[in-house]
């Protein structure tokens, strides 16, 4: 019989700075069904912001779902011997 150790490890989430963030809206104004129009996926919200001002001065909707998503890495402490890390995600993704 193998006998394995295991410890914890405190790793910490962080943002995946290699990768942009994503953000993006969508109408869902309307008394009966939604809208629907949709900004796009952008990397900037300032940029999906703006897409909203425009779509409610033309349309003067006002209700959007936001959605925002990014890319998050484990980050091992210093220190953390070899072999205790983790597998790169984005060779998995």
């Amino acid at each position: 019989m193998t006998r394995r150790a295991f410890r914890y490890v405190p790793f910490s989430i962080v943002q995946d700075a290699t990768a942009e963030p994503e953000y993006e809206a969508r109408c869902v104004s309307g008394a009966d069904s939604e809208c629907g129009a949709e900004s796009g996926v952008r990397h900037d919200p300032a940029e999906v912001e703006e897409w909203q001002r425009k779509h409610t001065q033309e349309s003067r909707h006002v209700r959007y779902r936001r959605n925002f998503a990014d890319y998050a890495v484990m980050e091992a402490p210093a220190g953390l011997p070899l072999g205790l890390e983790p597998p790169d995600a984005r060779v998995h993704a």
